[in-house]
Parts: C-alpha cells; sequence; structure tokens
C-alpha cells in the first residue's frame, strides 16, 4: 500500500510540476516538486518506496512534457539513489537530512537531465539551461527546508506512537 501511495502522490507531483510551477518561477530558478518531495519521501519512507516514486514521477514527466521517454525517470532514479546514501549518513541529523540531500540530489538531477535529454533529442545545452542548475537547487533546498523537517517529525512521531512499551 505504501509504494501505491508513492506512485499515486508522484503522478500527482508530476502534474503540478507541469500546472502550477510555471507561475511560481523565480527569474532563472524553477522549483521541480517531483524531485523534492521525492527525497523526502526516501528519507522518511525507504528506498524502496522513493525509488517507486522516481520511476512513476519520472514517466509521468516525460509523458506530460513530451520529453525522450526515460530521461526524467533515469534522472530522478539516479538523484534519489545519491539522496538516499546522504540520508543514511545524515543518520543523526534525521530532521536535516531531506534539506542536505535535496541540495546535492537537485544538482545531480538538473545535470543529468540535461545530459539525457541533450543525449536523447538534437536539441543542443544552451547557456541559460546551465545558468539555471543552481537557482534551481537553490529553490529546491528552500522547499525541503519547509517541508522537509515536517514530514520527518510526523513520521517519527507517528512511529513512536506505533511503538509498544514493554
Amino acid at each position: 500500500m505504501h509504494l501505491i501511495i508513492a506512485a499515486a502522490l508522484a503522478v500527482v507531483a508530476a502534474l503540478a510540476e507541469f500546472t502550477v510551477v510555471p507561475y511560481l518561477k523565480i527569474g532563472q530558478a524553477v522549483p521541480h516538486p517531483v524531485l523534492v518531495f521525492g527525497v523526502i519521501w526516501t528519507i522518511t519512507g525507504g528506498l524502496e518506496a522513493g525509488l517507486t516514486w522516481a520511476f512513476v514521477g519520472g514517466l509521468a514527466l516525460d509523458i506530460l512534457g513530451q520529453r525522450p521517454l526515460g530521461s526524467s525517470a533515469f534522472s530522478l532514479l539516479v538523484a534519489i539513489g545519491v539522496a538516499s546514501l546522504v540520508g543514511g549518513f545524515l543518520g543523526r541529523v534525521r530532521i536535516a537530512a531531506p534539506v542536505i540531500a535535496t541540495a546535492i540530489a537537485s544538482v545531480v538531477y538538473s545535470m543529468l537531465l540535461l545530459l539525457s535529454t541533450t543525449a536523447l533529442s538534437t536539441a543542443p545545452i544552451t547557456d541559460a539551461a546551465l545558468a539555471a542548475v543552481i537557482p534551481s537547487a537553490v529553490y529546491d533546498t528552500i522547499l525541503a527546508a519547509i517541508f522537509g523537517p515536517l514530514a520527518v517529525a510526523v513520521v517519527a512521531r507517528h512511529r513512536e506512537s506505533e511503538r509498544v512499551d514493554w
């Protein structure tokens, strides 16, 4: 059930990325809600749920955005894997893990998406696209700083209430 919810919410995030996000653009910075919430889901729910999120959300992004099929899914899978590794190293500071993992995963995702889209199509990499990587990563990190600690605290509280006292 956990994986089905992850897949459904990934599709909702992909729909939001193409409908609402263009209005949230600040300068060259564009948020990536599929990535941000995928990283948060991975930190709170585990790698398997995160990879489900990345695959389904990436395919939804490719289909909705008319990108080469598999480019977003591949980029998200790698970025979510990196975020899972970072989150594993930050076990002691679980509340800050989504923020730090998103900062790293956003750059990885944006660069891989640019490279894979360029490799699978005839479009060249432009300077404007490369210049938008860092501002978008900062935007994604700010979103993760808002929603990540909240999600980690809710999941920790939920797990705490399920724990049996002996």
